[in-house]
């Protein structure tokens, strides 16, 4: 399938901006490709609408590996003659090493790194152990006022840490989070689509970012990545290898490709805004672009087609952080 035109823009939450249904991340992205690839396919993503980028510094904890992609990012995105204002820029606040690493720290290091004064949009992640939400809410509400950012979302958080932070924040009248960033895919979508997660898109005004769509490339067909991919939440990923043949299945009855099937699929979630995912070539881009093709002629019928193929349910708990393989609740 393809598609042709400008990629629809819907709203990230109830408080957030407009934003493409596609958006590029960063993680091993920039850093594979040649640097004229890299400068050709930014430059033709944002020509079909798809302009923003999540872009992060990754040096903190599990991800302390020196990477460089936000600085190749940086440097591609200008000789690409792509101005600031014409691309949404979403960054990270780590909390692996927070307070000690103080997130003014944190966004002054990225954004000098990728060469701006300022993101569009932060996630605040990878939430284990105890934290202080109160306080984090407050120093992320200094960096709203401060002009770094405008809105904030989360990754591998609770629904319930979630609900604190969002509450916390309108009774003290500051920026609450207006997204939560969530593993979603064909497989994994426990969190998501459960009830407590639920409750914060319908109630709580929250707008849904799908990631590791692809479970590092295993859901477009690349059965065994050679790169570093995302954690395993519930031990499953052997499971999801062996589910490809299924998904090849339903995506050749549709006439489309694993790839535009994965990515049709999170777009039917009511709350999701967009989907992001890393693509290395204007080939493997206008691919996924036909995802949207897919979902016009037969979002109707995609849920029900991949039932089958939900395979962290009763695996991981709806109510965990996706960073914890708690078992689902009878």
């Amino acid at each position: 399938m393809e598609f042709s035109g400008q990629v629809p823009r819907r709203r990230l939450g109830e408080r957030g901006p407009l934003v493409p249904v596609f958006g590029l991340g960063s993680w091993n992205t920039w850093d594979r490709m040649e640097t004229d690839d890299a400068v050709a396919l930014i430059r033709y993503a944002v020509d079909r609408g798809v302009n923003l980028f999540d872009v992060a510094h990754y040096n903190f904890g599990p991800h302390a590996e020196n990477a460089v992609t936000d600085i190749i990012f940086g440097k591609a995105v200008v000789e690409a003659g792509v101005a600031r204002e014409d691309y949404l820029l979403c960054g990270k606040l780590w909390l692996w090493e927070y307070p000690k690493s103080s997130f003014a720290e944190q966004i002054e290091t990225s954004l000098s790194r990728i060469g701006t004064d300022r993101a569009d949009s932060v996630v605040v992640g990878d939430f284990f152990g105890e934290l202080d939400i109160r306080a984090v809410v407050t120093d992320v509400a200094e960096l709203v006022r401060a002009g770094r950012f405008e809105t904030w979302g989360v990754n591998n958080w609770s629904a319930d840490d979630l609900w604190l932070a969002r509450d916390f924040a309108v009774a003290e009248g500051m920026e609450p989070p207006s997204f939560a960033q969530l593993k979603y895919s064909l497989a994994r979508r426990s969190v998501p689509d459960g009830e407590p997660y639920g409750r914060l898109f319908t109630e709580g005004g929250l707008g849904l970012q799908a990631s590791d769509v692809f479970e590092g490339g295993i859901l477009a067909g690349k059965l065994n990545p050679q790169r570093k991919i995302g954690a395993d939440p519930g031990g499953i990923r052997d499971r999801i290898r062996e589910s490809f043949p299924e998904v090849q299945r339903v995506a050749e009855s549709f006439g489309a490709t694993p790839a535009q099937l994965a990515i049709a699929f999170t777009l039917t979630h009511p709350a999701a805004a967009n989907v992001l995912f890393g693509a290395s070539s204007r080939q493997q881009l206008d691919d996924n672009l036909g995802a949207l093709d897919l979902l016009e002629r037969h979002g109707d019928e995609l849920r029900s087609a991949v039932e089958g193929l939900w395979i962290d349910r009763d695996v991981v708990s709806p109510d965990a952080s996706w960073g914890t393989d708690a078992p689902a609740k009878a």
